[in-house]
């Protein structure tokens, strides 16, 4: 089969096995070209492990410390003539490339939410890891289902109190147009925690402990994000926001629970960055194509990959402590929010139109990042050429 990107809206329909196999190699490699990372975490639980900050931190695991890694996803595989998702071809290439090196890496498919998911992951460490050394969390779902009460919650992307008017941008036309949202009822934002709060981060933690898979000294760690003042009322200040606090505010909650085995739980605020996720929020992709270019021109800009290993190399797996801002958290979206980027890119705002953008904006570096993501546009990759879009996981056909 000869595959093509098929787009519709922020999402791309078909994705390119070798293209994703590529895409892997080239993130590995990126990780082995700054050495060994110093990670004394050498039994790795990844929640969210098929795409963006996660796929990135198992890679990192794995091949920046030759860490075992079990990652959890929730992926389709190709059928009925249709190529499975990237996420599925993804963790192929990450289980193909640990296994040719002699590097434990299993995966677990299927909601992670759910209670059933949660048990097979542990029965799981139980039987081949026997504990966990650090515990990644990187889901991102606009549903959830509550595996205690069975209900089902959906997330909306809101602001809170006040309607809201911007621009925004079609990045496949390249046109901007005004955008206005009305703001979120107190449902839809309890509903939005429910879904991207830290509540299911923490249930993991606590099924863990309960079954004594957490190790002495066992870290866990979430990703969040908190932006510019010309995001804050559709982001921090909007129903993601209110979510993004309440998974902050878990760390807290979920470190008290790990004081008896000395671990910790800590919350990674990173860098804007072009994922399916954010590729869905009105705002955030105009914003991330002006922010490319002002951090690429200043030779500050970081992909997942480049945000990971700098976070596990000068953030976590330091000589000394974690190193956090005052409130906790680890930083680094600190390039992204330098006063000389934010006065660039809030200057650039205020002469945004679809004539001036390709001057002012990295549209091409979005479009890019984006093909990315489903294994398009990757050098050295035969887009020409009939695949087979059958790619097996080895840990999931045995």
């Amino acid at each position: 089969m000869i595959i093509q990107p098929k787009i519709r809206g922020f999402i791309c329909l078909t994705a390119h096995p070798e293209g994703c196999r590529a895409n892997v190699k080239s993130q590995i490699d990126y990780v082995r070209a700054h050495g060994p990372i110093p990670n004394d975490k050498k039994r790795v639980l990844v929640i969210g492990a098929s795409t963006g900050f996660g796929l990135a931190s198992r890679i990192a695991s794995a091949f920046g410390s030759g860490a075992a890694t079990i990652g959890v996803m929730f992926e389709k595989k190709s059928e009925n003539g249709r190529t499975a998702t990237s996420g599925w071809y993804n963790t192929a290439a990450v289980e193909n490339f640990a296994h040719a090196e002699g590097i434990y890496a299993k995966s677990i498919n299927g909601d992670a939410y759910s209670a059933e998911i949660r048990k097979q992951t542990l029965d799981l460490i139980e039987k081949d890891l026997q504990q966990i050394d650090m515990v990644i969390y990187s889901i991102a779902s606009p549903r959830r289902t509550d595996p205690q009460s069975g209900i089902t919650y959906k997330s909306v992307l809101k602001p809170i109190q006040n309607e809201f008017n911007s621009l925004t941008i079609d990045v496949h036309t390249g046109k901007i147009s005004d955008v206005t949202i009305e703001p979120a009822n107190e449902q839809e934002v309890e509903d939005t925690v429910k879904v991207m709060g830290g509540e299911d981060w923490d249930l993991w933690i606590t099924d863990l402990l309960a079954r004594n898979l957490l190790a002495p000294s066992a870290l866990t760690l979430a990703y969040s994000y908190i932006g510019p003042k010309i995001t804050e009322a559709m982001y921090r200040k909007g129903t993601i926001g209110k979510a993004k606090d309440h998974l902050e505010n878990s760390a807290a909650t979920i470190t008290a629970k790990l004081l008896p085995i000395g671990g910790k739980a800590y919350v990674s605020v990173n860098k804007a960055l072009v994922t399916q996720s954010s590729s869905a929020i009105p705002v955030i992709p105009l914003y991330i194509t002006l922010l490319y270019k002002t951090m690429k021109d200043a030779g500050l800009h970081e992909g997942c990959i480049e945000q990971i290993d700098r976070m596990f190399r000068e953030r976590i797996f330091t000589n000394a402590a974690v190193i956090c801002d005052d409130v906790g958290r680890i930083r680094v979206d600190d390039w992204e929010l330098k006063a000389e980027i934010q006065s660039a890119v809030a200057s650039n705002w205020t002469r945004i139109s679809t004539e001036t953008l390709p001057m002012i904006g990295d549209l091409g570096g979005y479009r890019s990042e984006f093909h990315r993501l489903f294994g398009f546009g990757i050098d050295g990759v035969d887009y020409g050429a009939d695949l087979e879009i059958d790619v097996k996981i080895p840990s999931i056909e045995e």
